[in-house]
């Protein structure tokens, strides 16, 4: 990761937010949650919640003795972001199906509903075949 000296903040190095890649929307540094509009004053928000800043924090400073209990996992990074990135897709085909049903009204053909039924299928096919992993 690349850190500038203008990211040095108390002593620790914060992360920067993820940029989306769809959008150029930020992201939250640790789970990749959208982060709301920046406010016109202070800083930008770095994390969309005090837990979120407190696992990077954690995650950084490579601690070893964190208590994990049997109702927690701890991912790779790129796992959480494979989950979010087909979750993703799988909700613009959602919105997309419900778009082109209501386009095609009551009584749309076998045909077209057999087109949307392949696309909605076809983006859901990663989020099916996803498995996560503990690291």
């Amino acid at each position: 990761m690349h850190v500038d000296a203008q990211q040095h903040h108390y002593g620790f190095v914060m992360t920067e937010p993820a940029i989306s890649r769809e959008d150029g929307e930020r992201r939250c540094g640790w789970c990749r949650h959208p982060l709301p509009e920046a406010k016109p004053t202070g800083r930008p928000r770095r994390y969309c919640s005090q837990a979120c800043r407190q696992w990077d924090y954690v995650t950084r400073r490579g601690e070893r003795d964190v208590r994990i209990t049997e109702e927690q996992l701890v991912l790779a990074r790129s796992q959480v972001d494979a989950l979010h990135d087909a979750v993703y897709v799988l909700a613009c085909a959602v919105s997309d199906t419900d778009r082109d049903l209501a386009a095609l009204g009551a009584r749309p053909s076998v045909k077209d509903l057999r087109e949307i039924l392949d696309w909605l299928v076809e983006n859901a096919r990663p989020l099916a075949g996803l498995r996560l992993h503990p690291d």
